[in-house]
């Protein structure tokens, strides 16, 4: 198959779409603005579900390498009062289902999955120019130039590809998750690592909560989610580390140290996330020789399904292309399709998973949704 494939970003959506093609024989060449594959950290840990996440690694040939980097005992879950109470104590039961692991483990093994040269660095998209028969130029910020037979965009939340497919914009859903570290947990902060123990810990309260997970080397990672305005988020100096710590734990006056401790104890900074989507039901009408995967096509709130939809994502468009050789506008149409349908639903969920955590029902709607039991408040 002689068809240029472009891929922009080398996220986990787009590393699945250039192994899944390798597999089938296919060449592809994913373009990255970072450096190299160690320029920033890769975020936390990924919980990688049965029907779509787990489904593309064994599309990649890649089952085996993933379970040699989960994180044993971590989907035990905890969900606790802001009195430290426990409402909820389930511990990892062994089977399996949505077994964690990080982010940045799951992203080399597809990175060492790959032919040399598949992933070209320092290679920051600033333009792309139709150039007619689904033809497209690309330019980067380094000088360089290539012209794809298929461009997929899989560069995130803002997409530079995206423009070419959709007018649509992410919008801040007044939600912010502000991450932070603790180190040496289980020395130096025990009570709070006893207090999320072996994996994840969820306080939760209307409009605000602490969620955090353990990692590999005695790691706590913290979100705090705040339901906040962007005036709110503006008004704090995250630069200034004691300034913003004290801001943020203000707003958890009252709960227990062990909880405040996560936000006030670390040696690291404060970073706001804002939660940003397109909407639930976005789409475009197909475009010969382009094509979105991902956050790039379907931005939602963080509920664990945007990872694993990413990947899933790669491996569906890696196989469409291989089913229908030699023509890509039937290959790309077909993926289209499918994945619409598929996105909103998971879309859709994700704004009421969102809800679950912070809406009024907190934290008794994610206690159902863990349990699929439902509780009294």
């Amino acid at each position: 198959m002689n068809t240029s494939i472009s891929i922009i970003g080398a996220g986990l959506g787009g590393l699945v779409l250039a192994r899944v093609l390798h597999v089938h024989g296919i060449a592809a060449t994913v373009y990255e603005a970072d450096s190299a594959a160690e320029a920033r950290t890769q975020g936390g840990q990924l919980d990688i579900h049965g029907n779509d996440g787990q489904v593309a690694l064994a599309a990649a040939w890649l089952t085996e390498q993933f379970r040699a980097i989960i994180h044993e005992g971590g989907e035990a879950t905890r969900v606790l009062r802001p009195n430290g109470e426990a409402l909820l104590d389930e511990p990892d039961d062994g089977t399996g289902g949505r077994p964690e692991v990080l982010r940045g483990d799951l992203r080399r093994i597809l990175l060492d999955s790959l032919p040399a040269d598949t992933v070209q660095w320092g290679h920051k998209l600033t333009s792309v120019h139709p150039l007619g028969n689904g033809q497209h130029e690309i330019e980067f910020e380094n000088g360089t130039t290539t012209v794809s037979d298929l461009l997929v965009g899989a560069d995130g939340a803002w997409s530079r590809v995206r423009s070419l497919l959709s007018a649509a914009v992410p919008e801040y859903v007044g939600t912010v998750f502000i991450e932070t570290y603790l180190h040496d947990v289980d020395v130096r902060h025990p009570a709070t690592a006893r207090a999320v123990g072996g994996g994840a810990m969820f306080a939760l309260t209307p409009g605000k909560g602490i969620t955090v997970h353990r990692e590999a080397g005695n790691i706590l990672h913290t979100y705090v989610q705040l339901n906040r305005s962007a005036d709110w988020i503006d008004s704090i100096d995250f630069s200034d580390a004691v300034s913003a710590k004290a801001t943020v734990a203000a707003e958890f006056d009252g709960w227990a140290p062990e909880l405040t401790e996560l936000i006030t104890g670390g040696k690291t900074a404060l970073v706001p996330r804002r939660i940003f989507t397109l909407p639930n039901d976005h789409h475009w009408d197909h475009t010969s020789g382009v094509t979105l995967l991902g956050d790039a096509a379907h931005l939602m709130p963080p509920s664990g399904d945007g990872a694993n939809l990413a990947m899933f994502d790669g491996a569906e468009l890696a196989r469409a292309i291989s089913d229908h050789r030699g023509n890509i506008d039937a290959a790309v149409s077909a993926f289209e399709k499918a994945m619409f349908t598929r996105s909103e639903a998971v879309a859709i969920q994700a704004h009421e998973t969102l809800d679950m955590c912070l809406g009024e029902r907190s934290p008794f709607g994610m206690i159902d949704l863990l349990t699929g039991v439902t509780n009294g408040v």
